[in-house]
């Protein structure tokens, strides 16, 4: 029998503008994909017009499902399922579609979504990474886009509008301004939308991500990750407006400019603007989880939803990669005396770094610093916002005594506030003096500890930690002291 770890599922979601096959390893509350793979297709091009699907990406479909079938079942991915969405779910010829897969891919379940069925799963998706998220979900795909509110770790009000990126071109003939009138019309139709203003709003699907991509290649933002990318209202607004008016030219010498949307581009930001003239975000959101991790959480998952992604990933490293696992608890009380005035928000991002603390204790000593800041940055977590991971990056390679005028560590440097930085900096010296003093054990770590008395920082050794202290722990402890901008005072008990 195979292990939970070993489980593999797999979702195919047929869209109106693409079909992308999905495969998860494991029931974990961070989806894990192993597996990725997307190609365009345009079924909903005409569809208005024709009220059938574009027969140029049924043909393509039948050979692009037969491999994901392949692949799927090779491996092992079980349940496998088809979920299809607005074009196929609109177009006269849409059953025939549904029954010409069931041939080429015998036993999977193929289902196609209602709009408050696709609702469901946007929302969930987006909860997946943020479930403290209230505020708006606009999921846009080819054929329509799905509005949900969202709240306390549940949707409310849900619906479908054919407002997706392809059908909203061929309404309009390519005209961004007939676009502009018809998207304005269909979102004043919405009567709970204003009571959506002044909350934060978080775009879901391929148009909106491309809208992201296209920002962090403008701006040179330093990190390239869309998930949890994030905007004021204003710099939203700015990018929906240059996107609207830049040439295709512009658009196009972008580094990483994701060419197969930049005909998409103009007209998601046509339904941005318009979505923020009616509700007035507090900031804009990109999520990359949407419809498929959705799935994943109801069908898959369901039994660990309400952990707390971001703690439930930090463990999960911590347990692969680091050699004291078990000293992650006393790390946060043996460091709280540094940090007396901490908001709830600080002490979340500190006790993170201190369980993810020695997740680099098995790499090369010359690349730990670097190896730990990058896994931080750059490594796949849904709950990970920007900020969390420049604080936690820092901290971390700081423990690994990263030079902090090092390159490495630039993308801290500017997704961090000044005071952010020097508290990052605090904890990593003070994660450094730890492991030096007690070598990753709790009891040695238990036989010392830092206090703070008006201008002096202290630090108390009991009887077997002063044996264990040499020259590298009163120079790290300087240094942490100087850090903190306090004299330094060893006390023996």
């Amino acid at each position: 029998m195979s292990s939970p770890a070993a489980l593999r599922s797999a979702i195919v979601d047929l869209g109106s503008n693409s079909v992308r096959l999905v495969v998860f390893e494991g029931v974990t509350r961070n989806p894990l994909p192993i597996f990725n793979e997307k190609v365009t297709l345009k079924l909903g091009r005409g569809l208005d017009a024709t009220g059938r699907l574009n027969e140029e990406g049924v043909t393509l479909a039948m050979d692009v499902l037969g491999r994901f079938h392949t692949v799927a079942r090779a491996m092992g991915a079980e349940p496998f399922e088809v979920l299809a969405t607005a074009a196929v779910r609109d177009a006269s010829n849409g059953p025939d579609f549904v029954a010409a897969i069931r041939a080429r891919m015998p036993g999977v379940p193929i289902r196609v979504l209602e709009g408050e069925e696709e609702a469901d799963y946007a929302a969930r998706g987006v909860l997946c990474g943020l479930p403290e998220a209230n505020g708006l979900v606009a999921d846009i795909g080819g054929g329509s886009m799905e509005l949900i509110h969202i709240a306390d770790g549940q949707y409310f009000e849900a619906l479908t509008t054919r407002l997706g990126v392809i059908r909203l071109q061929d309404r309009a003939e390519g005209n961004i301004e007939v676009a502009a009138d018809i998207a304005r019309q269909m979102l004043g139709e919405v009567n709970w939308l204003p009571g959506m203003t002044g909350r934060p709003l978080y775009l879901v699907g391929g148009a909106f991500r491309a809208l992201a991509r296209l920002q962090i290649a403008r701006t040179r933002y330093p990190l390239n990750l869309v998930h949890l990318f994030t905007l004021s209202e204003g710099g939203a607004r700015e990018l929906a407006d240059w996107v609207i008016n830049a040439p295709r030219r512009t658009l196009e010498k972008l580094p990483g400019a994701p060419r197969k949307r930049l005909g998409d581009a103009p007209f998601a930001a046509v339904v941005l603007r318009c979505l923020m003239e009616r509700v007035r975000p507090s900031k804009v959101v990109f999520s990359v989880d949407g419809l498929r991790e959705g799935w994943y959480m109801k069908h898959i998952a369901s039994s660990v939803a309400a952990e707390d992604p971001m703690k439930t990933l930090a463990q999960d490293m911590a347990n692969r990669l680091a050699r004291s696992v078990g000293l992650s608890h006393p790390l946060v009380g043996w460091t709280a005396p540094l940090f007396p005035h901490e908001t709830p928000h600080q002490k979340r991002l500190r006790v993170l770094a201190c369980t993810l603390s020695d997740i680099g204790s098995y790499d090369h000593p010359e690349y730990r610093a670097e190896q730990t800041y990058r896994r931080i940055m750059h490594g796949h977590g849904v709950g990970f916002e920007h900020t969390a991971r420049a604080f936690i990056g820092l901290t971390l390679a700081v423990r690994y005594e990263v030079p902090l005028d090092s390159p490495l560590i630039e993308p801290s440097r500017q997704l961090l506030s000044r005071s952010e930085i020097e508290r990052a900096i605090c904890l990593g010296l003070a994660l450094r003096l730890a492991y030096t003093l007690c070598g990753g054990t709790v009891v040695l770590l238990e036989e010392c500890r830092l206090i703070v008395e008006g201008d002096r920082l202290v630090l108390i050794l009991g009887a077997r930690s002063v044996r264990a202290a040499g020259s590298a722990v009163r120079r790290r402890f300087e240094r942490l002291a100087a850090a903190m901008q306090l004299e330094c005072q060893v006390r023996e008990e």
